[in-house]
C-alpha cells in the first residue's frame, strides 16, 4: 500500500511540474506540452498535482473540461489515498 501512495505522490509531483512548465511555455510562446499528455499523467495518478498546479498557476482554468476533469480525478485519487491510509 505504501508503494501505491508513493506512486500517486510521484505522479502528482510530476503533473504539478508539467502544469508549471506548460504555463511558462504559454507565457513565453514556446513549445507547449500537448493536452493529451497532461490528461494522461493526471489519469494515471497525477490528478491531485494537476489540479493543484492548475489552480496555483492559473493554467487551463478557462477550460471547463480541465477544471471539472482534474477535480474529479483529484477527488478519486485523494479518496484512494484515504482508503490506503485506513487499511
Amino acid at each position: 500500500m505504501i508503494i501505491l501512495a508513493a506512486y500517486l505522490a510521484a505522479m502528482s509531483s510530476f503533473a504539478f511540474i508539467m502544469m508549471w512548465a506548460d504555463k511558462r511555455q504559454a507565457q513565453a510562446r514556446g513549445p507547449r506540452i500537448p493536452e493529451k499528455r497532461l490528461w494522461l499523467v493526471a489519469a494515471i495518478g497525477g490528478g491531485i498535482g494537476a489540479y493543484l498546479g492548475m489552480m496555483l498557476f492559473r493554467h487551463k482554468t478557462k477550460h471547463t473540461n480541465f477544471r471539472i476533469g482534474f477535480f474529479v480525478l483529484a477527488l478519486i485519487q485523494a479518496s484512494l489515498l484515504v482508503w490506503i491510509a485506513s487499511q
